[in-house]
């Protein structure tokens, strides 16, 4: 047979299994909302409700001085968009009485003679006191409320001089308005890539197992790792569109730029979902059902994503052995990669050490992968 002409049937074939997945996929509306919906609920919820910033944090004010320097100082705090003035406190025992209520974050103390001692002895104590059972929180209320402090007390001093002054000049690179998207789209670009790319792809292939329709297709002139590829390329389609689509709402919602290089940006993300896609497929060769399928890809990947990448909470932070753990979930390298290149903009000379690592385990999947699948169906 001429081999134009076999190439010509393998590739009508193995075009006839993608259309077959993608009308697969359109049919089931619960499967399209997971796919294209849910990415941009994850990157509204995160970018808006679930931020790691502090705003509009209740507080209270004890003010013994009741002078114009005190009152002030109250309205420059109160004017902030950081803090909400809820209550005007009249005796240091109402403090603990307001937390334990639960209605304040942060209370405000200002001794008598405040205003007094600024203008004769140059210097006077404010004590802030904070809810410190969330301790970030509590840490950035403080900075936050020192800040105002020390914004006013500038504005009053004027260009005078004081003795054995040190100031502190603060520049936030990358980030100035330290907004929490800066950090969590990196992150949701992870979960979403590993939710669409590892859980689907092992589930519809099991489900194929479960149904026994998989016979059927083996039965096919198509090799079954071809049948296979066929089956992850829709979702490798899925994907790009919702990293795309991610990428969008990132600048014109929530206004995070990105500083690098766009082609390199969505290379590393191609990359990742080349991973996805053979962590699934190693996941179906050994769940025999749909729910072994999607417990291994939640428990297994999707919550080491979320703990162990970066995302939520400092891997330097962690004892050693999660540190150690950390390095074998992918989403960590790309999380990394994502970052220096869309916020701070970096190149691929930055980041190469990280692409090799995401190319190993790309290797190393798939080939387990694939030897599995062989043994299996042998």
């Amino acid at each position: 047979m001429n081999p134009r002409f076999q190439l010509s049937i393998f590739n009508s074939q193995f075009l006839a299994f993608v259309k077959k997945e993608f009308l697969h996929i359109f049919r089931d509306r619960r499967t399209m909302f997971i796919l294209l919906g849910m990415p941009v609920v994850q990157i509204i919820i995160f970018g808006f409700a679930l931020t790691n910033e502090v705003k509009n944090a209740r507080i209270a004010v004890l003010d013994n001085a009741r002078d114009e320097s005190s009152r002030s100082l109250i309205e420059e705090l109160d004017a902030s968009r950081y803090f909400d003035l809820e209550k005007n406190l009249h005796t240091y025992q109402e403090v603990e009485e307001e937390f334990k209520k639960g209605k304040i974050k942060m209370a405000v103390v200002i001794p008598p003679q405040f205003g007094e001692d600024l203008k004769h002895v140059n210097k006077a104590q404010v004590q802030l006191i904070t809810d410190a059972a969330d301790p970030n929180t509590a840490n950035q209320l403080s900075n936050y409320a020192t800040s105002v402090i020390m914004d006013y007390q500038n504005r009053i001093t004027g260009n005078r001089q004081l003795p054995y002054t040190i100031n502190t000049e603060i520049r936030m690179l990358y980030n100035p308005q330290l907004k929490g998207a800066f950090n969590f789209v990196p992150g949701v670009m992870a979960m979403v890539l590993l939710l669409v790319c590892t859980m689907m792809t092992a589930i519809t292939i099991v489900r194929e197992k479960e149904t026994g329709t998989m016979e059927i297709l083996l039965v096919s002139p198509m090799k079954p790792m071809m049948i296979v590829i066929a089956k992850a390329i829709p979702y490798l389609l899925l994907s790009t569109f919702n990293i795309i689509s991610i990428l969008l709402l990132s600048v014109f919602v929530l206004e995070v730029p990105i500083n690098g290089s766009l082609p390199l940006l969505m290379g590393i993300s191609i990359l990742f979902i080349l991973v996805s896609l053979s962590l699934g497929l190693l996941i179906s060769t050994g769940a025999a059902t749909q729910q072994t399928a999607m417990f291994i890809s939640l428990v297994a990947l999707f919550l080491p994503t979320i703990m162990l990448s970066g995302f939520m909470f400092p891997v330097e932070n962690m004892p050693l052995p999660l540190r150690v753990v950390s390095n074998i979930v992918p989403a960590k390298w790309y999380y990394s990669m994502v970052k220096a290149v869309m916020i701070k903009g970096l190149g691929i000379g930055a980041i190469w050490k990280e692409l090799l690592i995401l190319n190993g385990m790309l290797v190393f999947f798939l080939g387990l992968a694939i030897k599995k699948f062989k043994i299996r169906l042998a």
